[in-house]
């Protein structure tokens, strides 16, 4: 509602019962004394390969955020401690061994192997870092200088590997197997979200903003490969290599909790118009909405399956439930909130 038509009272009623939703209060319970949940990072979902068994900070973070949680609510500011180091540049092989010892704890999940494993520490602080930095900035904090500052680097580090010949072709041969080469810097999943809610950055480096739109008009690679972390071969999760919808002529998509989450950051950062398959994309869920904006393809007789785990913070938010239409709510929620950011006129009923 735009906010000189916002019932007082209701929204207020609105904001009690979102603090009272179980799922929510659920997932501010597991926060552990640390600031963090799951005992680790960057986990969408539990995972046997990574050692995962609960979700993890960044995603538990943005979760309760997209949910409608306060960034003032003491959950966050219990994170925001921990997620404020990971911005600082302090390395394990600092001469202060107070100093260093705390570098390795801020590894979370891998700082174990990163003992023996220095590659494999420097990609998990490369990760930390861009996953703090794209939650401190939807948490609010896009005006602190820490965020901003860590946010340049990032921009300027993806900016750097844009420009080189490594973009042409990211992959060598490693341990016999097809690896993006380590010293690849593509843009991940952590530093698109970051951008998107950072427009002052935006306005600042709008020529590195544009290259992502070319970026990501172009397709995806469809070779498999592995992130060659160190000495570790890992499946690649948050690194996007082009663009990620992979829709046909007609618009389909085989993932719509994704296509909703990209096309949202997308309109955020001002390039759905750029990009032919967000539009193509965006023009065909519109096209599916009925008369009352309701969003309603033909034969949805399920809830729209995620098949990324990049969108377990995103989607769905209403949880599960018997009545047909929450097979509806959240992908009509996202295409209502996508036409207010790019500037479509939304008529309340």
């Amino acid at each position: 509602m735009p906010e000189g038509q916002r019932d007082p009272a209701r929204l207020e009623a609105l904001r009690q019962s979102v603090s009272q939703y179980k799922a929510a209060q659920a997932i501010a319970r597991k926060q552990k004394t640390t600031g963090l949940w799951g005992g680790n990072l960057l986990a969408p979902a539990a995972s046997k390969a990574y050692g995962w068994t609960d979700p993890g900070t960044v995603y538990q973070y943005r979760r309760l955020l997209e949910l409608g949680w306060p960034p003032s609510e003491r959950v966050f500011r219990n994170a925001d401690r921990f997620l404020f180091q990971l911005l600082s540049r302090i390395e394990p092989d600092d001469p202060d061994r107070t100093v260093a010892q705390r570098a390795l704890e801020l590894l979370v999940e891998f700082q174990r192997a990163a003992k023996t494993d220095p590659g494999l520490g420097r990609w998990a602080r490369r990760m930390g870092r861009e996953g703090a930095a794209c939650a401190l900035a939807r948490g609010g904090h896009s005006d602190d200088p820490r965020v901003r500052g860590t946010a340049h680097t990032i921009a300027s580090n993806i900016s750097q590997y844009l420009r080189s010949e490594l973009a042409a072709n990211p992959f060598k041969r490693a341990q016999g197997r097809t690896v993006l080469d380590p010293h690849a810097c593509p843009p991940t999943i952590f530093a698109v979200e970051m951008l998107a809610f950072l427009p002052s950055v935006q306005r600042e480096r709008a020529g590195f903003i544009e290259r992502l739109g070319h970026y990501f008009s172009s397709p995806a690679p469809r070779r498999a490969f592995f992130i060659l972390a160190g000495k570790k071969l890992l499946k690649p999760l948050f690194e996007i290599l082009g663009d990620p919808l992979r829709s046909d002529a007609q618009g389909h998509i085989t993932d719509v909790p994704l296509a909703l989450y990209w096309i949202e950051l997308l309109a955020r950062l001002g390039l759905v118009r750029q990009i032919p398959s967000a539009s193509r994309v965006l023009a065909r869920l519109f096209n599916e909405c009925d008369d009352r904006g309701i969003w309603s393809p033909k034969s949805l007789r399920a809830m729209p399956k995620a098949t990324s785990p990049l969108t377990a913070h995103y989607f769905p938010l209403e949880g599960p439930g018997k009545s047909p239409a929450q097979r509806q709510t959240d992908a009509t929620f996202r295409l209502g909130l996508i036409a207010r950011l790019l500037g479509i006129p939304v008529e309340i009923l």
